[in-house]
């Protein structure tokens, strides 16, 4: 009997696929695949707030935010996720290794690259979609560009903030990779409604 192969496989791959589902005509919300980008877990060292946030200014442009709040420059976010920690998040993972490295003086570093899977929700009915799960006030004046909010959804937790966006409500998830198959039984079903367009085929 041959042993199976082993083959990589984007968070999203077997679960989502590009393309559109739901109600026939214009997409009332939209949905980005994220795939490929690098992500790690940053905890400050005791007392080393401030060197550390001088090692992001300097490398990334970043300012570490002491709310719940996300942050992005130059291709890499900082996403707020308690006291003295964040989780950084970069585009590419190409480099992310030197990364790591060169905040380690500074923090504990941990890599979660293959830990999450992204996606990227937006179009004019996101947030009625988001409401239907999430236990937050999704309200602009509520919960307004670069707020962020560790919460659930279908008993599946997950990192969600809103990003900037050109008119229509635009919002960011992480969720668990070992979880992203029920995350997306939930949103395929909740954003039907409304029409959804999928992008960013997954491996």
């Amino acid at each position: 009997m041959r042993d199976a192969a082993w083959e990589r496989r984007g968070a999203w791959g077997g679960v989502a696929q590009a393309g559109a589902f739901g109600r026939a005509g214009a997409a009332g919300v939209t949905a980005r695949l994220r795939d490929g980008f690098a992500l790690a877990s940053v905890i400050a060292a005791a007392g080393g707030e401030a060197a550390l946030s001088r090692a992001l200014e300097a490398r990334f442009g970043l300012s570490p935010p002491a709310r719940p709040r996300c942050v992005e420059a130059n291709g890499h976010a900082l996403i707020w996720s308690g006291p003295g920690q964040w989780l950084l998040r970069a585009d590419q993972r190409a480099g992310f290794a030197a990364t790591r490295a060169a905040l380690e003086p500074f923090a504990a570093v941990s890599d979660q690259s293959d830990a999450r899977a992204g996606l990227r929700i937006g179009g004019p009915r996101a947030r009625d979609v988001l409401a239907r799960g999430v236990m937050i006030d999704l309200d602009p004046r509520a919960f307004a560009v670069g707020d962020v909010a560790m919460t659930s959804i279908a008993h599946v937790n997950l990192h969600l903030w809103r990003a900037q966006d050109d008119g229509d409500p635009t919002y960011e998830l992480l969720v668990p990779r070992s979880l992203a198959a029920s995350f997306w039984s939930w949103f395929a079903a909740s954003a039907a409604q409304f029409g959804c367009a999928v992008s960013g085929a997954p491996d």
